[in-house]
């Protein structure tokens, strides 16, 4: 059976950066993998306006899941101003139906970032919903206040997601505690470098953080943890291990 993996952030890059390696892993292990992006991520840059931001990170959202064999989708969202309320919930549900998920990847709950956190939220109650019984002739397809996309979610087989993993993610650190390593081979990882390096916030050219140098470092540092040359680190409701989530 093909491993599939929907990773859920709250900007275009998010995942790219925290997820990217393992997804760029799985891909080449022949796992279907998907990464959105609730918000495009648009008011991070210091010079660009915000309209002209958001071109510019749809294309590398676009590029970089494409580099790794993702497939890619961006909600459209306003950055920093993220809700986690049921119209949202109910998006993401659909792409859950959509995509038969049987691991999702996003957030961890605590954030410097509000965004983040609500995205968490989020991936959670999609994930409940996704997996409710809903009829186009429910009552809560029809009262609710968001019933068209009721009726969309209705219109798909519901679907229960196994697990969701929590990415490492240096904004996301409070009361974060790994619990599970994932192996990044040196093909996956090379793969993932040469993809984020064409975004221009991973770069440091926005803020001027080191993202892509950090990333590697943690990699390198996890890796010694679980034994391997590289690995990131996830926290899920499971005892710690170390997996390969697929393949030799």
């Amino acid at each position: 059976m093909t491993r599939t993996v929907l990773a859920i952030g709250a900007h275009i890059g998010d995942m790219d950066l925290t997820a990217g390696p393992t997804l760029a892993k799985l891909a080449l292990e022949g796992a279907a993998t998907t990464i959105v992006a609730l918000t495009p991520g648009e008011r991070g840059h210091p010079r660009l306006s915000p309209a002209e931001y958001k071109k510019q990170k749809i294309t590398e959202g676009t590029a970089f899941a494409e580099a790794i064999g993702a497939d890619f989708a961006v909600l459209d969202h306003s950055d920093g101003f993220l809700p986690d309320t049921d119209d949202v919930a109910l998006q993401l549900a659909r792409i859950i139906r959509e995509k038969q998920p049987d691991t999702i990847i996003t957030h961890w709950k605590h954030s410097i970032h509000r965004d983040h956190e609500h995205t968490s939220v989020l991936a959670e109650r999609a994930r409940f919903l996704a997996g409710l019984p809903i009829e186009s002739t429910d009552d809560f397809a029809a009262m609710t206040p968001y019933a068209e996309l009721a009726a969309q979610l209705a219109e798909l087989p519901r679907h229960g997601v196994r697990t969701i993993m929590h990415a490492e993610n240096w904004e996301d650190m409070e009361g974060f505690k790994p619990t599970l390593y994932v192996p990044i081979s040196d093909e996956a990882f090379y793969r993932w470098v040469s993809a984020i390096r064409h975004q221009a916030f991973a770069r440091g050219e926005t803020y001027g953080f080191r993202y892509i140098d950090y990333y590697t470092a943690l990699m390198t540092t996890r890796g010694c943890l679980a034994s391997y040359p590289r690995a990131c680190a996830f926290h899920t409701n499971q005892s710690p291990e170390v997996t390969k989530l697929a393949g030799p």
